[in-house]
């Protein structure tokens, strides 16, 4: 539950300083994938991670060599999380997982196996329509769009939404004039 309202503030830009973190990272991780294979891009960035850790815990011990710091490790509340699992949870989370995975199979299984002709074809309206989009791009220019999305339109909705649902029951449209009488024709 913590996770999900982690995430929730992060789309919903709680923290505009983490989440323009988070979000300019993706979107550069995923940039850099189109010129760089994904095992140079984790190697990169792991070394990036590297230096930059072993250079703050280098100048932290400095510090307190000189006598100008506590000594204490700057990593200590991320090296003293706790990211294990009981017995019982990670067994929940693979029943869990292995429910979602064959749910996913027995739909896969009624749909190429025809078990209701009307799914079926709308199955297959969707995977031709899902050819003519990788003609048009592949699926990583499709994650980067998603990863923009996410970040985007829920908070652009919300800040929206009042004048968005007016102009739905205005049916669409622009937004009527504001000024009384409407707006005059410039004559020139």
């Amino acid at each position: 539950m913590a996770l999900y309202v982690s995430l929730m503030d992060l789309i919903y830009w709680k923290d505009t300083e983490r989440t323009g973190m988070v979000l300019t990272g993706l979107v550069v991780g995923l940039l850099s994938l189109f010129q760089l294979s994904i095992i140079t891009v984790v190697s990169t960035l792991s070394l990036a991670i590297m230096c930059f850790t072993i250079s703050v815990r280098i100048y932290y011990q400095v510090l307190h060599i000189l006598s100008w710091g506590d000594g204490e490790h700057p990593f200590k509340a991320y090296l003293d999380l706790d990211i294990s699992l009981s017995g019982e949870q990670a067994d929940l989370y693979m029943q869990k997982a292995i429910v979602m995975a064959l749910s996913a199979a027995d739909t896969l299984k009624r749909l190429f196996f025809v078990g209701s002709l009307l799914d079926s074809l709308k199955f297959l309206a969707l995977i031709y329509l899902v050819t003519y989009l990788g003609d048009l791009c592949n699926g990583l220019t499709l994650l980067i769009i998603g990863v923009i999305a996410l970040f985007s339109l829920p908070l652009f909705y919300r800040q929206r939404q009042v004048n968005l649902l007016q102009r739905l029951v205005q049916g669409g449209g622009p937004p009527p004039d504001p000024t009384p009488g409407g707006a005059k024709p410039k004559t020139q």
